[in-house]
């Protein structure tokens, strides 16, 4: 087959597109044709040499969702058949034209959905469920607030607190982004750089502030977030695009009685994977196949030319996904 591979750590020129040994798949495991895949902040960093692949993971081959056709399974497979079409999340290995994932981490794509959409599916919606929803405790009629909310797991953010009955308050510099969140559930799309953005968040939202803030971005942003939450909110990180580190007032968490609680999906234990493909099964699914939560492309790009992908993501010019072809 052929693949994505990261030739040494650096910037985007330090990725190829050549020959690897087709993956094998383990008893419980699929072999998937990919037909398509997604990129994320998570290759661009493995891609730096900044977000090292989990033990047992190839290393040099990034891309950790997927779309495709089920080629054939492991012995003890019984959930699949050749030729089933399914999406779903890897630890890496996806941006290739082969991938091998656990049966019971596989999702059904629904009739209509296509390739691409299907392919910008998984990370997005899993990891915004999982932080709002599992993690966040999300309520009907809670207000949300969201950074980085024109990013892929921004826009699949904003679907689902909307279609769970929350207000959605998304940041983002960029005028022409905040102009289209208005469309995928975001009631109030604001400037992060606005004058007391703090104060304006807790107007807006009656008051009190935001119960809960799915922060994707970390750095010294952190703080303003903490200052436009209710009493009793709670922040979920997900991000560190900004920087793993921040200096923090603690006495507002503990006079507000805030709770501030971490996420990641990459490297949980497979039995949780599995947990959380099998809740999206029951909850997202039926929402994706009805319309009602769709994923957000911003350009369909050839895994050929994945360079060029990288560099717009790490421009910061996309809205939603870029979605990889082989």
């Amino acid at each position: 087959m052929r693949a994505v591979r990261i030739a040494r750590a650096g910037g985007p020129e330090v990725l190829e597109w050549g020959a690897e040994e087709d993956p094998l798949p383990g008893p419980e495991e699929l072999l998937i044709r990919v037909q398509a895949s997604a990129l994320n902040r998570a290759d661009v960093l493995q891609r730096m040499g900044r977000y090292p692949a989990p033990p047992g993971v190839a290393a040099h081959i990034p891309g950790l969702e997927y779309a495709g056709e089920v080629v054939r399974g492991g012995a003890r497979v019984t959930q699949w058949r050749p030729g089933d079409r399914v999406m779903g999340l890897v630890a890496g290995g996806a941006h290739a034209e082969y991938v091998v994932a656990h049966e019971r981490t596989a999702l059904r794509i629904p009739p209509g959905l296509g390739w691409e959409e299907a392919a910008a599916f998984p990370e997005a919606f899993l990891t915004a469920y999982d932080a709002l929803l599992c993690r966040g405790g999300l309520r009907p009629g809670e207000a949300v607030l969201l950074t980085a909310a024109a990013s892929g797991v921004g826009t699949a953010a904003s679907q689902v607190a909307a279609a769970a009955g929350a207000r959605v308050f998304g940041l983002t510099r960029s005028a022409g982004k905040r102009a289209r969140l208005h469309g995928y559930g975001v009631a109030h799309a604001l400037d992060p750089a606005a004058p007391d953005l703090a104060g304006t968040i807790r107007s807006l939202a009656g008051g009190a502030g935001a119960e809960l803030a799915l922060d994707l971005v970390g750095g010294p942003g952190l703080s303003l977030l903490l200052d436009a939450l209710a009493p009793k909110g709670r922040l979920v990180l997900v991000g560190l695009l900004a920087g793993a580190r921040t200096e923090l007032d603690l006495s507002r968490l503990l006079s507000r009685r805030l709770t501030v609680v971490g996420t990641v999906l990459r490297s949980r234990p497979l039995e949780e994977k599995i947990a959380l493909a099998q809740e999206a099964a029951r909850t997202l699914l039926p929402l994706l196949a009805a319309g009602r939560i769709r994923p957000v492309i911003d350009r369909v790009v050839p895994m050929a030319e994945v360079a060029r992908a990288h560099a717009a993501l790490e421009r910061n010019e996309t809205f939603g996904k870029i979605v990889l072809r082989p």
